[in-house]
């Protein structure tokens, strides 16, 4: 028994090392970047497109407990264990900016770094004064008919970076502060309620790329959840359309990476759900296969036709998981100094978007975002700079 008890201290003792200020480590243990996709139960569930809806999601938002210090080296280093007294920490909302929540101040800085009135650009090293640190809190229980598939923790964005733990066992770490971060929690898993913790911190190595003329804010700014996979499984899916010299029949190359074997069956569907083309691809690892589109609609700013990919996986006759994807047929060129598309030269009516709130601040709901488009589309914008993914 005490030998188990050493054993379990050491792994959480040293769990957190320095790679917050090591530009060596940039994750521990997050699961591979994929293309942006979800996995549905079945074709019907894909065509209705809502994540929220299927039995393969649970949604990590709403209120964690919360707590902030002002300085990273007063950041708790025990709050992940399960028996940790949170009790008298506050609440914190996920999605959620601290700064706008009554944690710390927002800085604006152009160009330079938010610490640069008290501490001199030393890369990698980043200021442990003023460095504040969030530690996050929160029990989960997991459905019973997830036993047996494979968990994943998808965080949407975390500024600036993360430390994960599960039922007081590590389980990673990650940075990029604008990309997801995603974590197999399987082995950490158990039935019944289970205990999520997460630190972040203001600024951490990864900090010196992102010097831009911005708000500077920290906290969580997209969803977080958890999926299921079945055992095996598509990991990624990549879809490249592209048309002929006459800019009239398309090809659409169709690449998935599987997790094990399989049989993935490959539909295209027009906008009235009609199949206009097909096929099957079969192995392990990395597969493709080309498809060859007969005079597709196009895709153009003013006319942005699009068609629905279904992929599926099978086992024998079993449907283990469907993916559907929005295909756009267009052709980009740069000809004499032209930009063309779709043969057609473009005269480019662009502006730079920040991905900011003027109430939730990284934070940005769906309906903010449709209210930029309207706004942008009503004075004959056809392009955004984006400076945050």
């Amino acid at each position: 028994m005490l030998a188990c008890c050493c054993s379990l201290l050491g792994v959480t003792a040293f769990a957190q090392k320095n790679e917050w200020k090591d530009p060596n480590v940039n994750e521990v243990n997050r699961a591979p970047m994929h293309t942006n996709y979800f996995a549905f139960e079945t074709e019907d569930a894909a065509l209705k497109g809502c994540k929220e809806s299927s039995v393969n999601f649970m949604t990590l938002n709403g209120t964690w407990k919360f707590n902030w210090v002002k300085d990273a080296d007063a950041r708790p280093t025990d709050f992940y264990q399960v028996g940790f007294n949170d009790k008298g920490w506050a609440n914190m909302p996920v999605p959620g900016i601290w700064e706008l929540n009554g944690f710390g101040d927002p800085i604006y800085v152009n160009v330079g770094y938010a610490w640069r009135n008290q501490f001199k650009n030393n890369p990698p090293e980043v200021p442990v004064e003023n460095n504040h640190v969030g530690s996050y809190r929160r029990e989960i229980v997991i459905p019973a008919d997830w036993k047996g598939k494979e968990i994943f923790a998808h965080f949407g964005s975390v500024t600036s970076n993360m430390y994960l733990w599960v039922n007081g066992q590590y389980v990673g770490y990650s940075e990029d502060s604008k990309l997801e971060a995603e974590f197999n929690l399987t082995k950490y898993l158990k039935p019944g309620k289970n205990l999520i913790a997460y630190q972040t911190f203001r600024w951490c190595d990864g900090t010196y790329l992102e010097d831009q003329d911005f708000l500077r804010l920290c906290g969580v700014g997209r969803d977080c959840y958890l999926y299921t996979r079945n055992p095996k499984y598509i990991q990624d899916i990549r879809v490249t359309p592209d048309l002929d010299a006459q800019y009239k029949d398309a090809t659409l190359n169709v690449s998935v990476n599987l997790k094990g074997s399989g049989v993935v069956d490959v539909k295209l569907l027009d906008k009235q759900g009609n199949s206009v083309a097909t096929t099957t691809l079969k192995g392990s690892g990395k597969v493709s296969a080309d498809i060859a589109v007969s005079n597709p609609l196009k895709w153009t700013a003013e006319m942005p036709n699009l068609y629905t990919l279904v992929a599926t996986l099978k086992e024998g006759n079993k449907e283990l998981e469907v993916i559907p994807v929005k295909v756009g047929f267009r052709k980009i060129e740069l000809k004499n100094s032209q930009i063309l598309v779709n043969g057609q030269p473009v005269l480019f009516k662009g502006a730079d978007r920040h991905e900011m709130d003027p109430d939730g601040g990284y934070e940005v709901s769906r309906e903010r975002m449709l209210q930029d488009i309207k706004v942008m589309k009503e004075y004959n914008l056809n392009a955004v700079r984006t400076c945050h993914y």
